[in-house]
């Protein structure tokens, strides 16, 4: 063969290698070119959509809790915040790292933007600082075109304006957690949305919320805003306006604030609508908002005063001297307890080898019906349980609705107790003994109730028997008549409860009265109601004979409690409150001055 034809041999074979080659690569980039195009091209049509559209939740405006005049007890502030757009975030460490000197950024966090990053739907904005300055929010936005994946926002910021005063019945917002999200609040994850936590504005959070809206932003490459595409407004929350008077709030307030731990309440006693509930001392709701510091959270739980309880409904405390009302009704209705008659008081009851005492220590003599209700004669009333017995007595307080929850629109009510036979058989195991009875019969021994439960038991003896509950919110107007009680008829005698107020007006009205001291200088202006003083501890005999220690002998958390539950006016009822303060003394000369005066509030204002 020829040198030229070797040659065009060699190059022929060449071209062919070559020429299949291309043709393969191009086969593998038109298949690819096919793959891509034609069958992925659904796929990659949405991820180019995504790529360029941005679509952002709008967390909607939350609704304003109001008193009963119209003032704002939780408001929203304008509020700045920044987040991250997953969407747009490449590496996330060194865009928190380039944040960080803008804003403080702990390593818990860190941690908790890693995780709300990893949890992210791709559609939610990850908050990483609230509550920005001004002059953070400029520089972050002068170095915006650096921190690719990052925006500011603006939302609103939850305050409360009366903040101490109204804590326990408001309550607070804070952060969407897990918690929440398991109790079906998926539509609150939104960057810097709150979600009511306790009081009213977990009560009604759903009213308040609003519903969030959502906006379709077109960006660039570099996550710069081209236009705006669509926006669906987020729907603003509903106002919520309570009974509440916050005038009288903050009367009752600065009225038990001497007080080291104290809880008041008042009431209509036909309509249930409370016009006051303070417990002190309170706490700033404030605080919760953003997320309460550890610091803040250990001071509020180790406090012995106990801020974050409620303690008008939280609370629960012997009723003392109170609970005579329920004894007193629970004989007038069976039959076994006659006004007129008379028992004799030397300051003590022996039963068996047992000695119950009367807080009189040389003894009221004899004492009928309302002169034992006025002096709070203890023998009288050991007498009265004696006959009248623990069950009934038992079944007369859940009338009165003691020992029960009140069903208030607001959380973390306690049941407290009233005692019976079955219950200590089936909890403590024993049998009951009669010695029990005579102690419960004045509200000692296993008998504990709250405030609001005082203040319940007073309504419904005041309002002809009718079975009243507290509320502070009715949801829709509600056309039944104010001065015609809300309640069903508990069935009691007319006669009965004619007697029982005749004795609570002596209490405050006649010179024998445990609390004439608290009467009213203005007489159309007086209440009746029942003097308590609780014992917190066994008092010994050995002390007995040497002298009861009182005040400033005991150490504060041994005195005893001072409750007072009174009613006003006396001859057109309308108002009741209950005050217990804790470890106050007595309750004649502490609580009942209290109870006066904010009864007189009541009515000075005029309350409806």
């Amino acid at each position: 063969m020829s040198r030229d034809a070797e040659k065009t041999r060699l190059f022929t074979r060449r071209a062919v290698l070559i020429g299949s080659a291309k043709i393969s690569l191009l086969s593998l980039l038109l298949g690819r070119l096919y793959y891509l195009q034609i069958l992925q091209n659904d796929r990659f049509s949405v991820l180019a959509e995504d790529n360029r559209i941005s679509l952002r939740l709008l967390a909607p405006p939350r609704g304003q809790v109001l008193d009963r005049t119209g003032a704002p007890l939780a408001v929203n502030q304008q509020n700045y915040r920044l987040v991250l757009l997953p969407e747009q975030v490449r590496k996330l460490d060194p865009l928190l790292d380039a944040l960080g000197a803008y804003v403080p950024l702990p390593d818990n966090e860190r941690k908790r933007i890693h995780r709300d990053f990893k949890r992210n739907d791709g559609l939610t904005a990850v908050l990483v600082a609230d509550n920005l300055t001004w002059d953070q929010v400029a520089i972050i936005s002068l170095h915006m075109p650096e921190l690719s994946g990052a925006d500011i926002e603006a939302g609103e910021l939850r305050t409360y304006p009366y903040a101490l005063i109204t804590a326990h019945v408001v309550g607070y917002v804070g952060p969407f957690s897990l918690s929440d999200k398991e109790n079906g609040q998926e539509d609150a994850a939104i960057p810097g949305f709150r979600v009511g936590k306790n009081g009213i504005e977990r009560t009604y959070d759903t009213e308040l919320r609003g519903r969030p809206g959502n906006v379709q932003l077109e960006v660039n490459a570099r996550g710069r805003v081209v236009r705006e595409l669509t926006r669906i407004d987020p729907v603003v929350g509903d106002d919520v306006k309570l009974t509440l008077d916050i005038g009288l709030q903050q009367m009752v307030e600065q009225r038990i604030s001497d007080a080291e731990s104290a809880a008041a309440v008042a009431m209509d006693i036909y309509t249930g609508a409370v016009y006051a509930l303070v417990s002190h001392p309170g706490f700033d709701p404030n605080l919760f908002t953003y997320g309460i510091s550890h610091k803040d959270w250990e001071e509020l739980n180790t406090d012995e005063h106990t801020p974050l309880m409620n303690k008008v409904l939280d609370g629960v405390y012997a009723p003392g001297s109170t609970f005579k009302i329920v004894t007193a009704l629970a004989g007038l209705d069976a039959g076994i307890l006659d006004p007129r008659e008379q028992v004799f008081c030397p300051g003590y009851m022996d039963l068996g080898q047992h000695r119950f005492h009367c807080w009189k220590k040389g003894g009221h003599g004899p004492v009928d019906f309302v002169h034992a209700m006025a002096g709070s004669c203890d023998t009288y009333f050991y007498e009265m349980g004696k006959r009248v017995g623990i069950d009934r007595m038992h079944a007369m307080a859940k009338r009165l609705g003691l020992g029960e929850k009140t069903d208030i629109d607001l959380p973390h009510e306690r049941s407290g107790l009233v005692p019976s036979r079955v219950w200590k058989l089936t909890t403590k195991g024993s049998s009951w003994q009669l010695g029990e009875t005579l102690i419960s019969a004045i509200g000692q021994g296993y008998n504990l109730v709250t405030p609001m439960q005082l203040a319940l038991m007073l309504a419904r003896v005041a309002n002809g028997g009718f079975a009243v509950k507290p509320y502070l919110f009715r949801p829709s107007v509600d056309e039944r008549p104010p001065d015609k009680p809300w309640g069903e008829d508990l069935g009691f005698d007319p006669a009965h409860l004619s007697v029982l107020r005749d004795a609570l007006f002596a209490v405050v009205n006649l010179p024998i009265g445990t609390a004439h001291a608290a009467a009213a200088s203005d007489a159309k202006l007086t209440m009746a109601g029942k003097t308590g003083t609780a014992q917190v501890r066994r008092i010994t005999m050995a002390e007995r004979d040497k002298g009861v220690l009182t005040g400033d002998a005991l150490a504060w958390k041994e005195r005893d409690h001072a409750l007072f539950t009174g009613y006003a006016p006396i001859d057109n009822p309308r108002y009741v409150a209950a005050v217990v303060i804790e470890h106050g003394g007595s309750g004649a000369h502490i609580a009942a001055p209290i109870v006066r005066d904010i009864l007189i509030e009541c009515q000075k204002r005029n309350l409806r």
